[in-house]
């Protein structure tokens, strides 16, 4: 029986790669980033003006990042996708220790550590950490599918320990920094993954209630995140301090209208929005494309969210479906999340837009994320004997 999985495996990490990857995923990737390069520059050029040598200082970094990414995408959708299985540890083992790391040499930027400088480029370590959660999750679960469909409790219990224990370190990490909404991220994909592995949902209702009950003490004894609901429930009471930017920021969605003030017409980035060019870009897309032009960029995400998921559906195995499942379901909430910061809908966090938000480590990542949904619909069903 061993011989025959050894044999088994081998046949699938020798399977070479027949179908054509997918389309309509590829060009929506593609088509955001292009939409998310342009709507950078625009709100970010007075910034680089008043504060950098050049105002395209930021779109360009940004632009050689975007090429440099897309060509990664398209290298690793070139790869076997079960080539990934031997990396998920020690992609996991390097995230631990740069979130280790981070606490100690990381750079302090408005009261949270949450990035290491190399010199050349910043790294920040929870990205790495989400990939590794994804990558390391689908492994346990397509290896052992029947652990977590134990109907037993005493056995049950011990199979879901490992990944509990793996999320607890990862949250408790991160909360150091603090980095809640990362936590956030990272504990939603983890109960997808689960779920999609066959959890019962008793056991996902319990894995919820630790994690929404570790996240409210958190928040109720942490100053940094008290401040932070303070400031949600009316950021008037600080206007020219911690309440400054979800202000702002609710200015230029307001001022946007329909149809927007057009194309590089915003108000708000000249000076008004701290550093539009980052977390609040998507309220500069509200100022200069109006509710219509939203509609439109979230529309797209929304596409290629839905085709993320219908990759994972037809994905040839449950390995497979796991990766795409984990990654589609981090878009998702990261976008989602990001639009609810903008528009006040939740405190504001230190979460980015996909494809939209300046950052090249944090691109060059998504970018390899992306790269293993397409690495996935290379073996569809459809497309392999």
């Amino acid at each position: 029986m061993e011989h025959m999985d050894i044999e088994k495996a081998k046949r699938e990490m020798s399977r070479t790669v027949k179908g054509p990857m997918d389309l309509p995923f590829a060009l929506l990737v593609i088509l955001l980033n292009g939409i998310g390069l342009v709507m950078m520059f625009s709100a970010s050029y007075a910034h680089a003006a008043a504060n950098t040598s050049s105002p395209a200082y930021y779109v360009t970094r940004q632009g050689i990042y975007m090429v440099a990414g897309i060509a990664i995408m398209f290298v690793i959708s070139r790869f076997n996708y079960h080539y990934f299985k031997p990396f998920s540890l020690p992609t996991m083992i390097t995230a631990l220790i740069l979130l280790v790391v981070v606490l100690f040499v990381g750079s302090d930027e408005r009261a949270a550590v949450r990035w290491i400088n190399f010199g050349f480029f910043n790294i920040q370590p929870s990205e790495i950490a989400k990939v590794a959660v994804i990558m390391l999750f689908a492994t346990m679960i397509a290896a052992n599918p029947e652990r977590l469909t134990e109907k037993r409790i005493l056995p049950a219990v011990r199979n879901i320990m490992p990944y509990i224990a793996i999320l607890a370190l990862i949250a408790g990490l991160m909360a150091m920094q603090p980095h809640f909404s990362g936590i956030v991220l990272i504990l939603a994909v983890g109960a997808v993954m689960l779920f999609m592995g066959g959890l019962a949902y008793r056991w996902i209702a319990l894995v919820g209630a630790l994690g929404i009950g570790a996240m409210t003490i958190l928040i109720t004894a942490t100053d940094y995140a008290a401040k932070r609901m303070a400031i949600w429930r009316d950021p008037w009471i600080d206007l020219t301090g911690a309440g400054w930017q979800p202000v702002q920021s609710l200015y230029a969605v307001a001022s946007g209208g329909w149809f927007g003030l057009g194309l590089g017409q915003s108000r708000q980035k000249y000076a008004y929005l701290p550093e539009p060019h980052n977390d609040f870009v998507f309220a500069i897309v509200c100022e200069e494309l109006g509710m219509v032009g939203a509609l439109i960029v979230l529309f797209l995400f929304m596409l290629l969210i839905v085709r993320g998921y219908w990759i994972a559906m037809h994905a040839r195995d449950r390995f497979g479906t796991l990766l795409v499942s984990g990654v589609t379901t981090l878009l998702a909430i990261q976008t989602f999340l990001n639009v609810a910061v903008v528009t006040n809908l939740i405190p504001v966090t230190g979460i980015s837009m996909p494809f939209f938000s300046f950052g090249g480590s944090m691109l060059l990542i998504q970018m390899v994320e992306m790269g293993i949904v397409l690495a996935v619909s290379r073996q569809l069903p459809a497309y392999t004997p």
